[in-house]
């Protein structure tokens, strides 16, 4: 299995160590410290803010279940990127965030993805976290590895407590993704030779190696408007929102395609599961999986979509972008 590292620091490495352990294709998740020059450093010295290491961990992962773009994503949206002193309740340089790159195609990605979050419009103020060298990573002690897990109330008020946890709510629970980042070079599609130089790298982890976006953390799963989606390599139409239901999975969830034709069914064994892919005609793109635990009064089916494989035309779009006959889907009966 092939394996990469990522080095965070985002502020208490409690938290972040929490929230990566969730994240799927992540292998393993340690707490330590980094980014300054003295040797083997204990907790009581870090926390001194005199050695010029902060807080962080060291993510190892699967590059095949999550790139390392996603790995960034998960890290933007546990953070404050704006805050120069710390985060949250925890001030002083020992806490302030950083991505420390471990070679220059992480340097690359990192830097396109602040500047990508700088230009969001999200913050006002500018963009805090620091993109530095990776050094030596110093292991932290035992009692603060896996420290939600043996101390669950202590962490919980402790996440509450600090700030962070509202903090997130707020301003990340229902913001896009940041990452990921357009591909440099991504050729042509299997089908059609549809040019795919515009697709960001999670379209096309998705369409073209059946890749997975991480739950909740994608842009249409709590998507309300009314419009349709579309194939994002072709813009064949696939599914309405009419038919869109939230199935509490992290995933946008259809109960039918809008056109049937342009959705191709194909049994899938991967993963030592047995599952029915999901494919469109005439893009060949992997769009998700279908499963029958959708709403019974409905079909019972489940179209498990990812948002990275579709793009949404919103209603009062659908004259000006082609897809004009659809307007009839949102007619009041």
């Amino acid at each position: 299995m092939k394996t990469e590292k990522a080095i965070l620091a985002g502020g208490c490495f409690w938290c972040t160590e929490s929230v990566f352990k969730k994240i799927h294709g992540v292998i393993d998740v340690l707490a330590g410290y980094t980014g300054g020059e003295e040797k083997d450093p204990n907790y009581e010295e870090v926390g001194s803010g005199t050695t010029g290491h902060v807080e962080a961990i060291e993510v190892t992962f699967n590059p095949d279940q999550a790139s390392y773009e996603e790995v960034l994503n998960v890290f933007w949206r546990d953070i404050d990127p704006t805050d120069p002193g710390g985060q949250f309740a925890d001030r002083g340089p020992q806490y302030k965030t950083a991505i420390f790159y471990l070679n220059d195609e992480q340097k690359r990605i990192a830097e396109e993805s602040k500047a990508k979050l700088a230009k969001s419009g999200m913050f006002d103020k500018p963009i805090a976290t620091q993109i530095l060298k990776a050094g030596p990573f110093y292991r932290a002690e035992e009692y603060h590895q896996d420290y939600s897990e043996k101390q669950p109330e202590h962490y919980k008020r402790y996440r509450i407590g600090s700030g962070r946890e509202a903090f997130v709510n707020s301003k990340w629970k229902s913001a896009p993704t940041i990452c990921p980042l357009p591909r440099k070079n991504p050729g042509q599609s299997k089908a059609g030779g549809k040019d795919l130089t515009k697709l960001s790298s999670m379209e096309y982890k998705v369409t073209q190696e059946n890749g997975t976006e991480p739950p909740f953390q994608n842009e249409y799963w709590n998507n309300h408007e009314e419009g349709i989606y579309v194939d994002v390599v072709t813009g064949e139409p696939l599914f309405s929102s009419v038919d869109k239901f939230d199935s509490g999975t992290g995933w946008p969830s259809f109960t039918k395609p809008i056109e049937p034709a342009n959705v191709i069914e194909k049994e899938d064994a991967s993963h030592f599961m047995q599952r029915t892919e999901v494919r469109s005609k005439d893009g060949d793109s992997h769009l998700g999986h279908l499963f029958g635990d959708g709403p019974a009064d409905q079909g019972g089916m489940r179209y498990c979509i990812n948002s990275a494989a579709l793009k949404f035309i919103p209603k009062k779009d659908l004259e000006k972008k082609g897809y004009g006959q659809y307007k009839k889907l949102f007619e009041k009966k």
